[in-house]
């Protein structure tokens, strides 16, 4: 009897015991259940921090990127604007000194039309109708407020070359000549640079010069008139270059004292 009381308080104690354990092992399994779980949505967070972060870090590299960048940019428009600032300075002395020369030269052109009409008055009378509707046409221009200056300037220059030119070369050309007897005849002219000029009537009959100190026309001897007409020939291309014997008068010696 108390043999199988003991075995019976045996059996309850182990069944109470594996009951136990069996409780035990569960909580234990569940425990490493909730565990693993925690542990998986931790590495869960962990990646998405870590995705979060690079993520972050790609975007941080963009900006400070984009930030040298626009600080190199920034840099370069700085010089720029001080280039374009020193050139605006630079512009505007510079239309302070067009604006000066303006008030400086436009005298000295008119100065210039002047001076050029008087020379032309005073100068060996050739082409003078041309020469005179030149120095005309250039007083006209002078009062044209629709004309720029510098084209102003560019065609005073330009009559001043033409005046030049006339010196340099020789010429021929037919007009009208008033005679001693009071009248007018065509004739050739022949003109040597500036230095002198002589006629040549059609008839072959007359030939003279200009003489500038009497400022008047002068006849020729005969045997002047075949180098003048050898000089017509050649001013006219249609002889070559060759040395020409004409009475040249010479220039008036200078008095100091009057």
């Amino acid at each position: 009897m108390r043999i199988a009381r003991f075995i019976l308080f045996l059996f309850i104690y182990f069944s109470s015991f594996i009951c136990q354990a069996e409780t035990t092992l569960e909580q234990t399994i569940q425990t490493q259940i909730n565990t693993n779980q925690a542990a998986r949505q931790s590495q869960q967070k962990i990646n998405a921090l870590s995705e979060e972060t690079q993520a972050l870090l790609t975007e941080y590299r963009q900006v400070t990127a984009q930030l040298d960048s626009l600080n190199t940019y920034n840099h370069q428009l700085e010089k720029l604007i001080h280039s374009q600032a020193e050139e605006f300075s630079t512009l505007q002395e510079q239309l302070r000194d067009i604006e000066t020369t303006r008030h400086e030269i436009v005298p000295l052109m008119l100065r210039m039309v002047s001076t050029l009409d008087q020379f032309v008055s005073l100068d060996v009378p050739f082409l003078l109708e041309e020469r005179h509707t030149r120095v005309k046409q250039l007083q006209d221009l002078m009062n044209r407020a629709d004309i720029s200056l510098s084209e102003k300037y560019r065609r005073l220059i330009e009559a001043y070359q033409v005046e030049v030119e006339y010196g340099q070369t020789i010429a021929s050309y037919r007009d009208i000549l008033a005679m001693d007897d009071g009248k007018s005849r065509t004739v050739d002219f022949l003109r040597v640079g500036r230095t002198a000029l002589f006629f040549h009537t059609l008839d072959d009959k007359t030939c003279g010069r200009w003489n500038q100190q009497k400022h008047g026309w002068v006849t020729v001897p005969d045997s002047y008139c075949s180098a003048i007409t050898k000089g017509l020939l050649i001013a006219q291309k249609q002889a070559p270059e060759d040395l020409l014997l004409l009475p040249i008068q010479a220039p008036k010696k200078y008095n100091s004292h009057g």
